[in-house]
């Protein structure tokens, strides 16, 4: 239990601190020692209210013309993700999407140090969003999404406010799922209802630490948990 509680509140600090990358951290800490499947429903339940939280303290900073089409690229991505289940192994895409999350955020932090003055381009970001829906639809991860979002807004406020109100539409989408086809269970809600308190206070932990730390060093430190997400999905599934 110790490594549940231990594995909550880092997740969830992050998640506060940067407003996603809680499932990289929770998912690396467990991984070692419990199923995966036992895993991914306690993160799922656990990040649904995070994510109403971080949309809630954000809210002013909601923009329906960034959230609204990710909401649909992520909806629509479920339905080329059910036929990819199906007859494509699933390994193989995410090291694919595991490539371009890093050069996405490395891209990202070259421009944050000046190396590159490359404007945005409509086109990339329309493939990486199409991309990113995919993913979220498909396996649930984020880190996509995340980079889709943090190039279109300009404060980490923003990012977190539009990323969240993103991610309670998949997380609602999910859970309706992982119920139906049993993965969510009594004893699952019921581990979830012991680490609320622990997510709680890593959430309002990493929130408070957000608004100390400088807003430029909060935004590096999104792209290179993009990047470090990235060379996980790959390292992982190779």
């Amino acid at each position: 239990m110790i490594t549940w509680i231990i594995a909550t509140f880092a997740a969830f600090f992050i998640k506060g601190l940067c407003g996603f990358a809680n499932t990289l951290v929770f998912t690396t800490i467990l991984g070692f020692g419990v199923n995966n499947v036992n895993i991914s429903p306690v993160e799922l339940v656990l990040g649904f209210p995070s994510n109403c939280i971080l949309t809630w303290k954000n809210r002013k900073k909601l923009d329906a013309r960034i959230y609204l089409p990710m909401i649909l690229l992520v909806l629509l991505g479920s339905i080329p993700g059910a036929f990819l289940l199906k007859n494509v192994d699933a390994r193989n895409i995410k090291i694919v999407f595991g490539v371009v999350v890093v050069l996405v955020g490395t891209e990202m932090m070259l421009k944050e140090y000046d190396r590159i003055h490359m404007k945005d381009s409509k086109i990339v970001l329309m493939i990486v969003g199409l991309l990113g829906g995919l993913m979220c639809g498909l396996f649930g991860v984020g880190v996509l999404m995340a980079a889709c979002v943090s190039r279109v807004t300009n404060t980490s406020e923003e990012f977190k406010a539009n990323l969240s109100v993103i991610f309670i539409v998949e997380n609602i989408f999910r859970i309706i799922m992982y119920g139906t086809i049993g993965l969510i269970t009594p004893d699952s809600l019921k581990l979830v209802v012991c680490l609320v308190p622990f997510m709680l206070a890593g959430v309002f932990a990493g929130m408070k630490s957000a608004t100390v730390l400088n807003e430029k060093l909060v935004k590096k430190l999104v792209i290179v948990l993009l990047i470090i997400s990235g060379l996980a999905l790959i390292i992982k599934n190779l």
